[in-house]
């Protein structure tokens, strides 16, 4: 169950972290590129990817 969290909890964050530069339009080449709503999106993903690895952490081994 760790190793699934960790997993998944880290491409939450790469996706959010993606969506978040698309949305200030650093990383352009999308149709996300440019809109902030992108970002406020990629925002929460990574919120979740961090609360994910924090959960993760606090399970036993």
């Amino acid at each position: 169950m760790r190793n699934i969290l960790n997993i998944v909890g880290g491409i939450f964050i790469f996706f959010g972290l993606v969506w978040i530069l698309q949305g200030i339009d650093i990383l352009p080449g999308s149709f996300m590129t440019g809109q902030l709503r992108w970002a406020v999106y990629g925002s929460a993903t990574a919120i979740v990817g961090i609360l994910m690895l924090v959960t993760a952490r606090r399970l036993k081994k």
